[in-house]
């Protein structure tokens, strides 16, 4: 318990010394419908820090997918600010500051693999040569090499979310938003794509916002987990990882590992009381 109480500690102590990539404070979103509001969001406080892996998890309906796309300034809150690198979600935009990684992969039927990945770089105007060379890296980073030439329908789910990470990877953004990108995949699947991230996590040092339901993936991913309340979402828990960063998938099995999933599970719990 000393052991695991220092390392919460000094991961504390390091992620106040980095600066603040993502800030919301007092976020609200209330949607209109005919049959009354829709109360998603109420007053979330969360900073996101340079190189976190944070994971959003709660029920169905909670805010987490809202709130990734307020950050991305896909939705607009009606009360409270966000900041991303120290501008709006509009400029973070215009700046292309981060990627976005849907449900699903969104990829383009007609066009190849490397097609796919170059689009958004075809759209930015980057020249022909470095339009190639991001490519090849980015399906690289990966392990896609090899599959440039194929279309979307000539491979399998994984392999064409791996795609889309590519898309959202080839540009270099500092940030990457994942709303639940693995959440339509096999167990098999999903704990290999796990790892391969966790593995291009740590080559690239990206910041990353990652929504889940699932808690083993949340946990096993994650250097900060976030515990949503049922609507209106609201954050319930911060949960500082004390796993380390290369994190085989056997540590699942381990007591700490089991420890957090637990704090997970009472959280979500916990959520409920909150419910209007």
């Amino acid at each position: 318990m000393q052991a695991q109480a220092s390392r919460t500690a000094a991961a504390s102590d390091d992620a106040a010394s980095r600066p603040a990539v993502i800030e919301a404070r007092g976020l609200s979103l209330t949607f209109p419908a005919d049959d009354g509001p829709v109360h998603a969001l109420s007053d979330v406080d969360l900073t996101i820090r340079k190189g976190d892996f944070v994971s959003f998890i709660g029920p169905s309906g909670c805010g987490k997918t809202t709130f990734l796309r307020v950050i991305a300034d896909l939705e607009q809150p009606t009360a409270g600010e966000v900041r991303v690198n120290g501008m709006t979600p509009r400029e973070a935009r215009l700046a292309r500051a981060y990627g976005y990684v849907f449900q699903a992969a969104g990829l383009y039927p007609w066009r190849t693999i490397a097609a796919n990945v170059r689009l958004p770089l075809e759209i930015m105007g980057y020249p022909r040569e470095e339009q190639e060379e991001r490519v090849r890296r980015t399906l690289e980073l990966v392990n896609l090499t090899g599959f440039e030439r194929k279309f979307p329908w000539q491979l399998s789910g994984g392999m064409q979310q791996r795609a889309s990470i590519a898309r959202a990877l080839a540009f270099d953004a500092d940030i990457l938003l994942m709303d639940e990108p693995f959440g339509a995949l096999d167990e098999i699947v999903r704990d290999h794509l796990n790892e391969q991230l966790l593995k291009l996590w740590a080559k690239t040092d990206k910041t990353i916002g990652f929504v889940t339901h699932s808690i083993p993936e949340a946990v096993y991913l994650s250097t900060r987990i976030v515990v949503m309340s049922p609507r209106p979402g609201r954050i319930i828990d911060v949960i500082e990882s004390t796993l380390p960063r290369e994190r085989p998938l056997d540590i699942r099995e381990t007591p700490e590992f089991l420890e957090i999933a637990h704090r997970v599970r009472e959280g979500l719990k916990a959520g409920h009381s909150y419910e209007d």
